[in-house]
């Protein structure tokens, strides 16, 4: 299939609260490190690459960039790159998208997950990195299956008072979305999921939808490989569909979650422009009924 002429436009729009959005957007989490795990450190040529993908994302018509103040490595942060790249001043239409709630320290290491007396400091910190008066969408990452009233009731606040647009949750179960929607308006849940991963939370995405609340699933392409990115051969059922259609795996992975519901949005993230090029175009790949079937059957299947 194409790539270097198809833009994010082609996968539709989706609006988190008043802000309107394509459909596949980009995630900022490998940039810092060039697609290696949180703690590696990053080679000096790739911060001049990292803001040439992000310049590229946003020619390909991409206004949703996902982001987080503990995505950095030894050498460079993702919202500093996001900044050095996009800001002064950011494109009216970008939606940048945060997350708090986990932290590390500055060697890299993880540390206990924010509490309410925490959460205002990351909230600063992102703006302070970003460069921006507010946050256009922030999420609470969730670590468990505890309440999220008391400090998504911290976040609440600060959207009162004008330091954020709107709000979000992340990694959560259905029965926490419904104790933070009792607090304040939740526009999006941002949840592992793809082919043949937690397939029982299929219910929760449609819910979701029927909610009017985005779903925004990671490591839709990596799977099992998190954050090593997508690791092992892929099934002959995927293949299929991928030949068939002219297209790759991942591309075929990332069209199946937004065959989904017009409420899923694709956070697709890479160091590399050619990669780049084709996560957008997979928002013009349009699945028949039998390519979806034998990918139904394949998404329940994986996870036996």
């Amino acid at each position: 299939m194409t790539t270097e002429t198809t833009t994010a436009a082609e996968s539709g729009t989706w609006t988190l609260g008043d802000l309107k959005v394509n459909r596949i957007g980009f995630g900022a989490m490998r940039l810092p490190q060039n697609g290696a795990a949180l703690q590696a450190a990053a080679a000096s040529g790739d911060r001049d690459r990292a803001i040439a993908v992000l310049r590229r994302a946003v020619d390909l018509g991409v206004n949703h960039i996902d982001t987080a103040a503990f995505y950095f490595s030894p050498l460079r942060s993702a919202n500093e790159l996001i900044n050095s790249a996009l800001g002064g001043p950011y494109p009216d239409d970008l939606v940048i998208a945060t997350k708090v709630g986990p932290a590390r320290d500055a060697s890299g290491e993880w540390t206990a997950h924010a509490g309410p007396g925490q959460l205002r400091g990351q909230v600063e910190e992102n703006l302070r990195q970003l460069g921006r008066d507010h946050l256009d969408v922030v999420n609470l990452r969730v670590l468990g299956t505890d309440s999220v009233a008391e400090r998504f009731g911290v976040l609440a606040e600060l959207r009162e008072a004008g330091l954020i647009r709107h709000l979000g949750v992340s990694n959560v179960t259905p029965e926490q979305l419904a104790e933070a929607r009792t607090i304040a308006p939740v526009v999006c849940v941002q949840n592992m999921y793809g082919i043949g991963v937690r397939p029982e939370y299929d219910a929760f995405v449609r819910s979701c939808g029927e909610q009017g609340i985005a779903f925004v699933p990671f490591f839709a392409i990596a799977a099992a490989g998190r954050e090593q990115g997508a690791a092992g051969a892929e099934s002959e059922e995927l293949l299929t569909v991928a030949r068939a259609h002219g297209a790759s795996p991942a591309q075929v992975r990332l069209a199946w979650t937004l065959h989904r519901g017009p409420h899923v949005l694709a956070i697709p993230g890479t160091g590399n422009p050619d990669h780049l090029a084709d996560n957008v175009a997979a928002g013009a790949l349009r699945l028949t009924d039998e390519d979806l079937a034998l990918l139904e059957g394949l998404h329940h299947r994986a996870a036996e």
